[in-house]
């Protein structure tokens, strides 16, 4: 009877891990995106009464998961520009058991353009896609590592803000780290609707410039999920989002897409609205990456860096 119960426990170890149907939940993950998406956050522009709001509520969010502060008492990383204007990154943690001092970022950002030119009455670019998805990944992902409470490395969960204005918020982030504890980043920027590839498929930007991609993609190879190159190198979507501040310091930074940013005409308009996305298209690729990352997150494996002079100036 020994005997048995030994060899169960591995096996019993690894299924209390792998349950991302119970672990990740479609509710919650709607509820956060509909939240941000509202037409009372205004849009989410940088300096806006509405990206006050939304902070405010991913802080609580936060709160909820049991995450600790980055650093200071507060969620908030706060900064000015160099107008004096006050913005803030939402930064929450969970510290690593066995190796706290190398940690693995789980990112978004909040913001979005806010007002814009009308399209009959509504002039408010909800940005939906563009960022709530990935905002409601990184806070489903926080809620469940939180429960599975066994990450040996540091897990460090932000919601930027300025992405849409030049990328502040993750390159004032960097200014308070030290790019080598990190191990890596995962960045998700617009997830909601089904990529080129079909359900059950994202794909990485600069999935050429590290191993991560297919680090995570022998994780979930019984899955039928698919981790893909990103398709649109003419985009040049690496370079346009805040894993790229990561990256020019030799993080294996990438962002986790699945928009068909060629032909979706909801990008950067009115109609990037809540009943725009696929909620099950951010659930897949929110437990992909919750079964893809385990190696990541107890600290068994380490992707390669990146060449920091491969990467230019970030660019909109």
């Amino acid at each position: 009877m020994k005997r048995i119960i030994i060899l169960l426990l591995p096996f019993l170890a690894a299924c209390s891990v792998q349950k991302p149907n119970k672990l990740i939940v479609k509710s919650d993950i709607s509820r956060v995106v509909e939240v941000l998406s509202a037409d009372d956050m205004e849009g989410r522009a940088s300096f806006s009464l509405g990206i006050t709001r939304a902070a405010d509520f991913i802080a609580s969010e936060f709160k909820k998961a049991g995450l600790t502060y980055f650093n200071g008492n507060s969620y908030r990383q706060t900064f000015t520009d160099k107008q004096g204007r006050e913005l803030f990154n939402v930064i929450g943690v969970l510290k690593g058991k066995s190796k706290p001092e190398e940690s693995i970022i789980f990112s978004s950002h909040y913001d979005h353009i806010g007002i814009i030119k009308p399209v009959g009455k509504d002039s408010i670019a909800n940005g939906a896609d563009d960022d709530a998805s990935g905002v409601a990944a990184v806070i489903s992902l926080a809620n469940a590592y939180a429960k599975l409470n066994n990450n040996e490395r540091t897990l460090i969960f932000i919601a930027f803000t300025a992405e849409e204005i030049g990328g502040f918020g993750s390159q004032h982030f960097t200014k308070g780290i030290n790019a080598d504890s990190v191990i890596a980043m995962i960045n998700f920027e617009m997830i909601g609707k089904d990529s080129k590839f079909g359900p059950k498929s994202v794909f990485i930007t600069g999935f050429e410039k590290s191993n991560l991609g297919t680090l995570m993609q022998a994780r979930v190879k019984n899955t039928g999920f698919q981790f893909y190159p990103d398709p649109y190198p003419e985009q040049k979507l690496f370079y346009r989002s805040d894993n790229a501040t990561l990256a020019k310091l030799g993080v294996p930074a990438h962002s986790f897409s699945t928009v068909q940013i060629p032909i979706d005409k909801l990008y950067h308009t009115v109609k990037d609205e809540f009943e725009s996305l696929d909620m099950d298209n951010i659930v897949s690729t929110v437990q992909a990456v919750l079964i893809g990352a385990e190696g990541l997150v107890d600290g068994t494996e380490t992707p390669t860096r990146v060449q920091e002079k491969e990467i230019p100036e970030r660019r909109k």
